[in-house]
C-alpha cells in the first residue's frame, strides 16, 4: 500500500501518540505518511522521534510569545488577516465571568502564535491536522485556517476521558477522582470550544478496586495507542463525513 494521506502532527511533550501514529503509517496500517511535526515547546522529547524517522519539525515558542506580549504587547504585531470580534464571537472556550480584558490577552497572544504555526506549516503540504498531546487550546482564528470547508473538518485529537464527560486538560485525573468505574480515550475533530466536536471513535477500560491513578493513565494510554490509527485510517479511506443531527454535529462512519 502506497502512502497517500499526507498528516501533519501537533505535540508539546514526548510524543507517545505520535510514535503510535509513525509505526502505524510505517507498517500500513495507516495509508499515510506524517509530513511534519510542530510543536509548541522547544523542551519537547517527542521532537526526537521526530528526527529518528527523518521527519520534517518545527518550533512556534508559545512561551516565549506570551512572555514578550506581557512586557509589551505593542511591541507584538497582530497579524494583518486578525479580526478580534469575528474570533471572539465564535470562540467557545470562556466561561461567562471571564473578564473582557482576558479574553483579548488570550486571543491576541494565541492569534500571535498561531499565525507563526501557519507559517510553520505552509512549506508541507497536510491533508489532516493531528493533535498528538498538543496543550493548547486553538482558536477560531487558526482552525478557519486549517477548516477552510466547514463541511470537511480536518483537525483530529484524541482526548483522555470519555467525551462529553470530563473535558479539559486532565482527563484521566478528573475520570480517577470522580470515582468513576469505567475510564476511557475519544477521537473527535476539533471545533470552537474544548474538546466539544464531532466524536469519531472512544475506547473504553475498566477501572478495577485498588487500581491507581497511574494505572488508569496507563490503561488509557494502551488504548489511546490503538484507537488514534484506527480513526486516521478512516478519515484516510474517506469514511468520515459530519453531518447535521438537531442541534449537534455528529460524524457518520461509512462501512
Amino acid at each position: 500500500m502506497q502512502p497517500n494521506l499526507r498528516i501533519g502532527a501537533l505535540i508539546s511533550g514526548g510524543g507517545t501518540n505520535l510514535q503510535a501514529v509513525i509505526d502505524a503509517c510505517e507498517s500500513h496500517a495507516i495509508s499515510g505518511q506524517i509530513v511534519f511535526v510542530g510543536t509548541d515547546n522547544p523542551e519537547a522529547k517527542g521532537l526526537d522521534r521526530a528526527r529518528r524517522h527523518n521527519i520534517p519539525s518545527f518550533i512556534v515558542d508559545y512561551g516565549s510569545i506570551l512572555r514578550q506580549y506581557r512586557q509589551d504587547p505593542t511591541r507584538q504585531p497582530l497579524p494583518d488577516n486578525f479580526d478580534f470580534e469575528d474570533t471572539q464571537k465564535k470562540c467557545r472556550l470562556f466561561p461567562p465571568e471571564t473578564s473582557d480584558e482576558r479574553i483579548r490577552q488570550f486571543l491576541e497572544t494565541r492569534a500571535i502564535a498561531e499565525a507563526a504555526l501557519v507559517d510553520a506549516m505552509q512549506p508541507y503540504p497536510y491533508d489532516l491536522l493531528i493533535l498528538a498531546g498538543f496543550m493548547r487550546n486553538l482558536t477560531p482564528y487558526f482552525i478557519d485556517r486549517v477548516n477552510t470547508d466547514r463541511s470537511k473538518p480536518r483537525i483530529m485529537n484524541i482526548h483522555p476521558a470519555i467525551l462529553p464527560s470530563f473535558p479539559g486538560v486532565d482527563g484521566y485525573g478528573d475520570t480517577f477522582n470522580y470515582g468513576c468505574k469505567v475510564g476511557g480515550c475519544t477521537v473527535h475533530f476539533i471545533d470552537y470550544g474544548e474538546d466539544s466536536g464531532p466524536i469519531i471513535g472512544q475506547r473504553a477500560f475498566a477501572i478495577k478496586p485498588g487500581d491507581t491513578l497511574e494505572d488508569v493513565k496507563r490503561n488509557g494510554l494502551a488504548e489511546e495507542w490503538k484507537l488514534y490509527p484506527q480513526c486516521i485510517e478512516l478519515f484516510a479511506q474517506g469514511k468520515l463525513e459530519v453531518v447535521a443531527n438537531g442541534h449537534r454535529r455528529i460524524v457518520a462512519i461509512a462501512p
